[in-house]
């Protein structure tokens, strides 16, 4: 009985049913595009920031800052070369591999991190800058000088000849090497990177001359899987052949972290430690226990570094927070208010027959349940009918795929700078480098969980405005109309 009189009344009022159900629809549609575009908007912003440190990576764990002007002597590189005084003129060269920032910690600051309550895994890294300095002198040349003529000026036999040409000229070639932990390949940043020839590192290469190199590095200097790339005299065999997918690589070349701690005489030292936690919900206490029972570190978050990503990316990230969140939240609450009203304004038409009803037998909640029921059903097809829009309007703004751009450390004052810097290792952009980025927004279950929610609850309250008026009926009103 109850849904023969539903799918009736439903049916006799159609005009009523769709202008509830499509003011739902709107607003349970805005929901999910919002929601999805947020979704789109936050993985966007976190392939940029695996393009800074790696995939995985929730913090990175690196030694404080010395005060300015401590050390700075050692920290000049300094080249020395022969001027020969013989033979030919040849080229040479020399070469100064230096950690960058010049910060070190010890290798067993690993352990420590790892030991730390929330810790899933933490591995060190080495970035090293390689500076390249070749060239040749050039010996001058002596001029003789023509004899004075007899009576000129100045008299006598005439002076000595003048030195011309000679010289020296000399070429900077500088370039970057990141000594990644081969037995911890699940970390760190090369993880970022897709091997597009060759193959990674082993895990039995912890001491081996091999090296992954950047795409764009090899290609300006025409390397090739089996070829070799030399390092401070050392040549590494070249495994493989690394693609970044977005923005820039975090260094041109990759060596097994024992051997990077050889180039720059620095054994037993990282200048980064790269950290997952088990739960995101733990970040917050792992930095906290990180800072007080490791002293000397700087941590960095993975939200501290989000913060410096501006560009069109930070404004529509901003955007779909800020007013899209509002916008939704307004609609959905204008559409159950009209619901509410145009339910109760129905009943307000329908008191002859809910009074007869009653006459008949009818309970007050029967009355009560006919009517949110029927308020329940526009619910759902509202809610239908909006997940149908919403995803639609997904899918769209999926296929258009419109390009965002992310400026990394061009916003909050924060400087993120080339590798080194930043969150504590290599990093791929210099600062102001824009990234462009393709907005996607994927539709969750939980979105679509989100919209059925809001359509029952849009139903119910519609039924709850209705049904409380339907109950204050009585027979006798019915009996007034029909007189």
């Amino acid at each position: 009985m109850f849904f023969t009189y539903l799918r009736r009344e439903l049916r006799r009022r159609r005009r009523a049913a769709l202008v509830v159900a499509s003011g739902l629809a709107l607003g349970i549609a805005l929901v999910i595009v919002v929601g999805s575009v947020s979704t789109g908007m936050g993985r966007a912003q976190d392939k940029v920031l695996e393009s800074l440190y790696g995939l995985g990576t929730d913090m990175t764990v690196t030694k404080a800052a010395t005060p300015p002007g401590e050390n700075d002597t050692s920290r000049r590189p300094r080249f020395e070369f022969d001027a020969r005084d013989s033979g030919d003129d040849k080229e040479q060269s020399s070469d100064r591999v230096m950690v960058q920032g010049f910060q070190t910690l010890a290798s067993s600051t690993v352990g420590k991190v790892a030991e730390q309550d929330g810790v899933a895994d933490a591995v060190g890294g080495l970035s090293l800058q390689v500076l390249k300095v070749s060239g040749q002198f050039k010996r001058g040349e002596v001029e003789k000088a023509q004899p004075a003529q007899p009576g000129g000026p100045g008299g006598g036999t005439g002076g000595g000849g003048a030195v011309r040409g000679g010289g020296a000229a000399f070429g900077v070639d500088s370039f970057s090497v990141y000594g990644t932990d081969v037995t911890e390949p699940a970390l760190g940043p090369l993880t970022s990177s897709e091997i597009t020839s060759g193959r990674t590192f082993t895990k039995a290469e912890t001491d081996a001359e091999v090296a992954v190199v950047d795409s764009a590095y090899a290609q300006e200097k025409k390397l090739k899987t089996g070829g070799t790339v030399t390092v401070s005299g050392t040549k590494y065999k070249v495994v493989g052949i690394a693609t970044v997918d977005s923005g820039e690589a975090a260094a041109h070349v990759y060596v097994p972290l024992k051997q990077a701690q050889t180039l720059a005489d620095a054994e037993d030292k990282v200048t980064t430690v790269y950290v997952r936690v088990t739960d995101s919900q733990r970040i917050d206490g792992v930095e906290s226990a990180v800072r007080k029972n490791i002293p000397g570190t700087t941590v960095t978050t993975s939200a501290d570094l989000a913060d410096t990503v501006s560009g069109s990316l930070s404004t529509a990230s901003g955007l779909a927070a800020g007013v899209g969140t509002w916008l939704s939240a307004a609609v959905l609450a204008a559409a159950f208010l009209v619901a509410g009203l145009l339910t109760s304004s129905a009943v307000g038409r329908r008191v002859q027959e809910f009074g007869t009803l009653k006459a008949l037998g009818w309970k007050s909640g029967r009355v009560t349940r006919q009517v949110v029921g029927e308020a329940l059903v526009n619910g759902l097809l509202g809610g239908a009918l909006g997940i149908a829009v919403g995803v639609g309007g997904a899918y769209l703004i999926t296929a258009t795929s419109p390009t965002l751009t992310a400026q990394l450390g061009g916003g909050g004052g924060a400087t993120v700078t080339g590798p080194g810097g930043g969150m504590g290792g290599p990093l791929r952009q210099a600062p102001g480098k824009a990234v462009d980025i393709a907005l996607t927004a994927p539709v969750s279950l939980t979105t679509v969980a989100l919209a059925v929610a809001l359509a029952v609850a849009g139903g119910l309250i519609a039924g709850g405005f209705g049904g409380w008026r339907a109950s204050r009926l009585r027979p006798a009103d019915a009996l007034r109309r029909v007189a």
